[in-house]
């Protein structure tokens, strides 16, 4: 089936007005719309994977609470049909510096879930193989990674997995673009990944986010010193281990980069700016 037909299939079985897709999309096709009672809402079609399926458990779980609505979806075939955020200004278009921060953290704890008896998210340890993928491409080795680097994440990563004490359903990439605002005040959340893991790893992708890669070092430091700053104080988990968690998905983050041919230089740099705030 031509993708055409797909979306004209999913405009004839909700019965939906579609508008032009958004911008700047990637690896799914992501339309707004409405339904025939006037309700906005954004219908998305992607490739049937993990991730995918991940994404729909998650907004399943969260139930509307912190994160955009699931109104309808079809696993097998891809398909989320969510109510639209309205008027869906991301943060960082409207609060930076602490506060940006505060209200981050305010979304995080209305996310977090315990995870069901029974589920299939991913765990942390799954996307932490990408070490393992690097350390198999070069026989051992880092590559281009500093060695003692490379070391120091997975050591840190694995002594935080085993300690952890609380694991829950993350929503895995919670930074500025992934937190909108709404028509009744609220802040929520979209494009979860639905991780199970600990609590501390969630400050991660957003301390990485929205850092210009001309900063001066003193410049980086600094904004991601009041970050850590106001998540200790907002999340009552300790700095230490905030710190050696986004330590961790930095450089994760940089593996990521390179995997995916783009350049993570800067990622490194944000890696061992993150470590000085111990």
């Amino acid at each position: 089936m031509t993708l055409p037909a797909f979306v004209q299939e999913c405009r004839v079985r909700w019965s939906l007005d579609l508008e032009k897709p958004f911008e700047n999309l990637s690896y799914n096709l992501v339309v707004p719309g409405t339904m025939s009672d006037g309700k906005a809402i954004v219908l998305k079609i992607g490739v049937v994977c993990d991730e995918l399926i991940a994404e729909i458990a998650a907004l399943t779980l969260f139930g509307g609470v912190g994160a955009v609505r699931l109104l309808d979806h079809d696993t097998r075939r891809g398909i989320l049909l969510m109510e639209r955020v309205l008027p869906g200004t991301p943060l960082f278009k409207l609060i930076d510096g602490p506060g940006a921060t505060r209200t981050a953290a305010l979304v995080m704890r209305s996310l977090w879930r315990i995870p069901p008896v029974a589920h299939s998210f991913p765990s942390l340890s799954a996307r932490f193989r990408a070490f393992a993928r690097l350390r198999s491409k070069y026989d051992g080795g880092s590559g281009p990674f500093p060695s003692e680097l490379i070391t120091r994440a997975e050591q840190t990563f694995t002594e935080l997995n085993a300690s952890s004490e609380n694991t829950v359903i993350l929503h895995g990439d919670l930074h500025h673009e992934n937190i909108l605002s709404s028509e009744d005040g609220e802040w929520i959340a979209i494009d979860p990944k639905g991780i199970a893991g600990d609590p501390g790893y969630e400050v991660g992708p957003f301390m990485m986010n929205q850092l210009p890669g001309n900063l001066s070092e003193s410049a980086r430091i600094e904004i991601l010193h009041q970050r850590i700053s106001v998540f200790v104080d907002e999340l009552g988990i300790s700095r230490e281990r905030l710190v050696r968690w986004a330590f961790c998905h930095a450089v994760l983050s940089a593996l990521w980069d390179f995997e995916e041919g783009a350049d993570w230089r800067d990622t490194i740099r944000s890696a061992t700016a993150i470590e000085q705030l111990e």
